[in-house]
């Protein structure tokens, strides 16, 4: 296993393609969604 074999990342890297191993683009984390505080408040 290293820079000739198709299945390893690194052989990948050398060959130049991709795959579950090196995937064309980072799997993006998803952005937490910040919930709103309501603006209705009691006034005295």
């Amino acid at each position: 296993m290293g820079k000739g074999d198709k299945k390893t990342k690194k052989g990948k890297i050398t060959l130049g393609s991709y795959g579950v191993r090196r995937p064309k683009k980072a799997a993006a984390k998803p952005v937490p969604t910040k919930k709103k505080a309501s603006k209705a408040k009691a006034k005295k």
